[in-house]
């Protein structure tokens, strides 16, 4: 009989689909073509030549438009007072028309195409090869926004929303770093080491962003610098708790974790959009479990956090919920710290407090739920847990929340109408919880498990039973659906990434190297 064969992972993309590539174009010095003399073309002007570049203006009214800017004395711009030719464009870096009809943007781009330059036209986004996105300048950190031409009024309030968080000092700090990197790279130290101290850099800068860096900052980081050279920083694990689904619930703690992060280890469950969030370098390896399914097994799991810390990498374990609340972390703990690897926990929102928040729903309340208790729905043999008390979850003062039920919630709701509890007691089960195809059902405990069943096969769901669970009969008593749905998907256990041999984990990440 042949052994079925372990799925091999399906390491989820570092980034989602791009309608355009960013990038920032140096363009000192070399010659850049402006056509047009419209209020776009000037602000153009005056953009383009602030890059240093070797901008020249083709506008018959070039002389009356253009002559407060050619007259600064800091930039370098030539007026023509003519309409532009093809022969103009040759040799330009970057050319740059305000066109008044398709037939002239058509004529320009096929010019530009000629001369082998990128071709953009104002207002006209299809007859674009590169587009202007709104800007944030506190150079040489500049941020650019672009909807790719959809909506500019859009990218401008959302460049305003930037510009209040990003106070103008951070201008020095990014002249800084660019006046000290030649000290630093001189230094020849490793590339960990090397991110150490900018990591260092990033930390004192964004704390003391309203005030320029001096001298003594300069001092303080090459010193610590030399340090970290002397005794390179050691390897470290994060158990990080990435939330029940919905990205806007993951903490500010979880996020500064995976951006520092060299390798993450996930579950199956974190959504993609939450994996978007780390740093782009930062590898990824799913090595989660499916109930019932092939899964990798923990003492790989615990094993591969430690090599890898030890080899000097941040380690974020990167679990669904909070790592604290049926996440195994107690292993994962015990065994970094068996090893003497440093281990630190990142709480994350549980599915329980997301999918009650979707809910509209208090878990606890003075009058009738004065308690609250998580329970698995399962032990290490698959079934119901022999430990239950159930003589807690008959208590009609309490709110019982079952995680993984999916498979013994009619044998639960079964056990607990035995002991005591009323077969009237609501109760609501909720998939996927927080997210866009949030799905639920709601019910008594005696309908609960039944209508369970329905919720899309594969989903995570939580199981919510007491008082605190009754829903407003004005949202409906059977089947609900998220309103932030806009469209109904479904989601197999096919549609997240399958688990790994430990295996095949450790070769992705040599492949990396």
């Amino acid at each position: 009989m042949s052994t079925p064969a372990v799925p091999r992972p399906t390491e989820p993309p570092r980034i989602g689909a791009l309608a355009t590539l960013p990038l920032f174009h140096k363009l000192g010095g070399r010659r850049v073509v402006l056509a047009g003399d419209g209020e776009g073309a000037v602000w153009k002007a005056e953009l383009l030549a602030s890059t240093g570049a070797d901008l020249h203006v083709f506008s018959p009214h070039a002389a009356g438009r253009f002559r407060p800017l050619a007259e600064r004395g800091d930039l370098a711009i030539t007026l023509h007072a003519r309409a532009w030719t093809p022969e103009d464009l040759t040799g330009a870096a970057l050319v740059v028309a305000e066109a008044e009809s398709d037939e002239e943007a058509e004529a320009f781009v096929a010019a530009g195409h000629a001369a082998g330059a990128v071709v953009n036209v104002i207002d006209r986004p299809a007859y674009c090869d590169a587009q202007f996105g709104a800007l944030v300048n506190r150079s040489p950190l500049i941020v650019a926004i672009s909807t790719d031409g959809a909506a500019p009024v859009f990218g401008q309030a959302i460049r305003a929303r930037i510009e209040s968080l990003l106070p103008r000092s951070l201008k020095a700090w990014a002249e800084a770093a660019r006046d000290w990197r030649p000290a630093v790279q001189a230094r020849e130290a490793s590339f960990a080491v090397r991110r150490a101290f900018w990591q260092l850099f990033t930390d004192r800068a964004l704390a003391d962003a309203g005030r320029a860096p001096t001298d003594a900052d300069r001092d303080a980081l090459l010193a610590g610098l030399d340090r970290l050279d002397a005794a390179p920083p050691a390897g470290r694990v994060l158990l990080v708790g990435a939330g029940p689904g919905d990205p806007d619930l993951l903490t500010l703690k979880a996020l500064r974790a995976l951006q520092s992060a060299d390798v993450i280890l996930h579950d199956n469950l974190v959504a993609p959009a939450i994996l978007e969030l780390a740093r782009r370098e930062a590898r990824r390896v799913a090595v989660g479990k499916i109930g019932h399914g092939p899964s990798v097994l923990q003492e790989d799991i615990n094993d591969l956090l430690v090599s890898l810390a030890r080899e000097g990498k941040t380690v974020v374990r990167l679990k669904s919920g909070d790592p604290g609340i049926f996440g195994r972390a107690g292993e994962e703990i015990a065994a970094c710290r068996e090893a003497s690897i440093p281990v630190t926990i990142v709480p994350g929102i549980t599915s329980a407090q997301g999918a009650a928040a979707s809910l509209g729903l208090s878990l606890t309340d003075r009058a009738h739920a004065q308690r609250l208790q998580f329970i698995t729905g399962h032990g290490r043999d698959g079934r119901l847990p022999a430990s239950i008390r159930w003589c807690a979850v008959a208590d009609p003062t309490v709110t019982t929340v079952v995680y993984m039920p999916r498979r013994t919630a009619r044998a639960f709701t079964d056990a607990a109408m035995v002991n005591g509890l009323s077969p009237e007691t609501p109760a609501v089960a909720v998939a996927w919880a927080t997210r866009d195809n949030e799905a639920r059902v709601s019910g008594t405990v005696a309908t609960i498990a039944e209508r369970l069943a329905t919720l899309p096969e594969g989903a995570p769901v939580i199981l919510i039973i007491g008082e605190a669970s009754r829903l407003d009969s004005a949202a409906g008593t059977h089947v609900l659906r998220h309103e932030a749905m806009r469209e109904t998907t479904r989601h197999d256990a096919t549609d997240v990434p399958q688990p790994s041999s430990i295996g095949v984990a450790r070769k992705q990440l040599q492949l990396a190297e």
